[in-house]
């Protein structure tokens, strides 16, 4: 019996197990937690959230001063503009408000990932020049689905599941009028990209970009940010360069420059 005949019997006699397998490698693919992750803030925005009072508009790509960025979900109200990101992961987190990094552990295995609030401060921003809004009147949201466990202390506006509408609803204070509601769905409808591949293949590929260019980015060895070459201005190793810390002197943390 020839290599191929083996494998056309195991294939006959096993024929049930393939959409098995197939079905296992789509609901573990990142794409597939992603949309998973939109469509469970999607159906809590819907049915825990007056639709008369909080308007969903969701994956908005606007233009930015380097290229493109993508809002998972904006919910506008009398009570601000909220922009939310969905953090689809699992297992330990542990970061804080102002750290450039935070950590994802899973058993013994420890990984690093951009802090959310300063991803979506970017999305912020991007909303605030086109609608022309004050500060005050956004609120950064940031939502993690999936089987994770907050192992520090988290701002407010940093939730899990259906936590992020609680949040949501703790804002009381009127900052905008039904006109103001209505202008700011239209200029987002306005001045976002059309949802289509061509668009979402222009962002992937703008994300590419940072992505590889970060890669070439060193960075601290003992708080994760950015280092920048120094050059020392005294002493025996005077004119030699490093690599020091760009939160220097709040972090001395120093590499050789190789």
């Amino acid at each position: 019996m020839d290599f191929v005949q083996i494998i056309s019997n195991v294939l006959t006699s096993f024929w049930y197990l393939i959409p098995l397998f197939i079905l296992a490698g789509v609901l573990n693919a990142p794409w597939f937690k992603g949309v998973m992750g939109e469509f469970i803030v999607n159906l809590s925005a819907r049915y825990f959230l007056d639709k008369s009072r909080y308007r969903l508009i969701k994956n908005v790509t606007l233009p930015s001063g380097d290229g493109t960025t993508q809002i998972d979900h904006v919910i506008v109200s009398v009570f601000g503009v909220f922009v939310v990101e969905t953090k689809n992961m699992k297992g330990w987190i542990f970061g804080g408000q102002h750290q450039k990094q935070w950590t994802q552990r899973i058993f013994k295995h420890s990984s690093k990932f951009q802090n959310p609030l300063h991803q979506n401060y970017k999305h912020v921003k991007a909303l605030e020049q086109l609608l022309g809004l004050e500060e005050s009147q956004l609120h950064s949201v940031v939502v993690f689905v999936g089987d994770s466990t907050f192992k520090t202390p988290m701002p407010d506006n940093v939730t899990r599941g259906f936590g992020y509408v609680k949040y949501i609803k703790s804002k009381t204070e009127p900052l905008l009028s039904d006109e103001q509601v209505e202008d700011i769905i239209q200029q987002i409808e306005t001045g976002r990209y059309p949802r289509s591949l061509s668009t979402n293949r222009q962002h992937v590929k703008h994300v590419k970009n940072i992505v590889e260019a970060k890669a070439n980015q060193v960075t601290c060895p003992k708080c994760g940010s950015d280092m920048v070459q120094r050059e020392v201005k005294k002493g025996a190793r005077q004119g030699q360069k490093f690599w020091g810390c760009s939160r220097f002197p709040s972090c001395r943390g120093i590499l050789n420059l190789n």
